[in-house]
């Protein structure tokens, strides 16, 4: 079994049945300081936390009164627009006893799609984290339509897990792992404790969500856990209503744990690798060396630039001598970056116009 307190990096999904009562639509405060002092104590051991959470429509659709079952697309985008403020501010509140800050990140589906964002949303991740932030992450449903959605939050927190390398995503649920048929319906049903890998025959027992709340069901869950395994990061599904569900899960509650199918940094380089590149850059001997040692690419290291690319774009790295040492994905378009090349990073702002990052090619976006 996974061990919690041996993760570097964890993401943890929060379902809006958990988190919001179901009779009242108000938010279950005792619950959530629960989840936070877990929170405090696997940071204090050292794990970087990142919570992808529900429940803003829930909670804006009862302060705005809205009926019970289908809301309107421009309802639900309200009522998120209401939740999203009662929501940051509950996990503020309930972390901040323990002297850690909280930061909001709503994304959509298109700022993993895009490249330029998905950097972006990556970099202030990164940067967020590397603050002491627990940052929390939701769809941005006042702004996304049907066709920018993820649609469930299973599969976002598995974006947001593959995205920020995390090595486990445990989605907090109103089921206790993945069952052979939907226990609720079928006594027979046989609980996976482990499965190490989705076959057609795992797919194929996949149910529907039996939740009042929750969007997402069974089938979610496991094409999150493809998502996640395949990226390098383990997947735990468990039931979350205990008052300390994280503790409970650490102590050996039932739960369903999806085995990785690679280190998250070498899922990620081979992302990349596999890329398609759409410009080349040439690099000096000293950078050369430098790739070597495991760093950055700065813009003072670069000879040549060729072909057209923008943010986010993969291109090839060439070696002096003109063979291919590996490739990135470059934080500038080809334009800017023929702009800097040759220069120091401190000069970045005096060429461009604009303040800049210090790396043309950081080194976790490159696979030599």
């Amino acid at each position: 079994m996974a061990s919690l307190t041996a993760a570097k990096r964890l993401v943890v999904k929060i379902g809006s049945a958990l988190l919001v009562d179901r009779a009242t639509g108000s938010l279950k405060e005792d619950w959530l300081k629960g989840l936070a002092l877990d929170v405090a104590q696997l940071r204090a051991g050292g794990t970087d936390v990142i919570l992808v959470s529900s429940g803003s429509i829930a909670l804006g659709r009862e302060v705005l009164h809205l009926p019970k079952g289908a809301l309107a697309l421009e309802q639900s985008q309200a009522a998120a627009a209401v939740g999203q403020i009662r929501l940051a501010r509950a996990y503020e509140e309930a972390l901040a006893p323990h002297a850690i800050p909280t930061g909001q990140i709503l994304v959509t589906l298109e700022d993993s799609t895009d490249r330029r964002r998905y950097l972006n949303s990556r970099a202030t991740m990164e940067t967020l984290l590397s603050l002491g932030v627990v940052p929390i992450v939701n769809e941005n449903d006042t702004v996304a339509t049907d066709e920018i959605r993820f649609g469930d939050n299973d599969r976002l927190a598995a974006q947001v897990a593959v995205t920020i390398g995390a090595d486990q995503l445990v989605l907090l649920s109103d089921v206790d792992g993945f069952y052979t048929a939907n226990p609720h319906t079928d006594t027979s049903a046989q609980r996976y404790d482990i499965v190490e890998k989705i076959t057609p025959e795992i797919e194929a027992m996949a149910g529907d969500g039996v939740s009042g709340l929750s969007k997402g069901g069974m089938i979610t869950k496991l094409m999150a856990a493809k998502t996640a395994t395949a990226g390098g990061c383990a997947l735990c599904i468990t039931e979350g209503s205990t008052q300390r569900p994280l503790s409970a899960l650490q102590n050996g509650a039932a739960a369903t744990w999806f085995l990785a199918q690679l280190d998250p940094q070498l899922a990620r380089k081979r992302w990349i690798a596999a890329m398609k590149p759409k410009g080349e850059i040439t690099i000096d001997a000293g950078a050369a060396r430098a790739l070597q040692d495991g760093k950055s690419l700065l813009p003072a290291g670069i000879t040549a630039i060729k072909g057209r690319f923008g943010r986010g774009d993969p291109v090839a790295i060439h070696a002096p001598e003109g063979h291919k040492l590996g490739q990135g994905l470059c934080r500038y378009t080809a334009d800017e970056a023929q702009a800097i090349k040759g220069h120091r990073s401190d000069r970045i702002e005096a060429l461009l116009g604009y303040p800049g990052r210090a790396a043309l090619i950081h080194r976790d976006d490159m696979a030599l």
